[in-house]
């Protein structure tokens, strides 16, 4: 997938999570630490992908595993930054 994809696909989900998480509206994060937590996200779960052998670039395992990695990780960010 290389880098490119890796930071096209980690602000993809940051969009997507942010937008359809239910605490979007009382949640002081904007969408931009959405965004960029969605990269950071699917970097982290490409980078330790590569480090343990779970995949290496290009695989067909690394699509699902960075994508739901970063979905949590922008879930996790947006509901704690929710008030409450």
């Amino acid at each position: 997938m290389g880098w490119p994809g890796i930071v096209l696909l980690g602000a993809a989900v940051g969009l997507a999570g942010w937008w359809f998480h239910p605490l979007r509206r009382a949640s002081r994060a904007c969408i931009w630490v959405a965004l960029l937590v969605g990269v950071l996200g699917a970097a982290f779960a490409n980078l330790a992908g590569n480090v343990t052998g779970l995949f290496h670039d290009g695989d067909t395992l690394e699509w699902p595993v960075c994508t739901a990695v970063a979905l949590i990780a922008v879930a996790v960010t947006v509901g704690l930054f929710s008030r409450r």
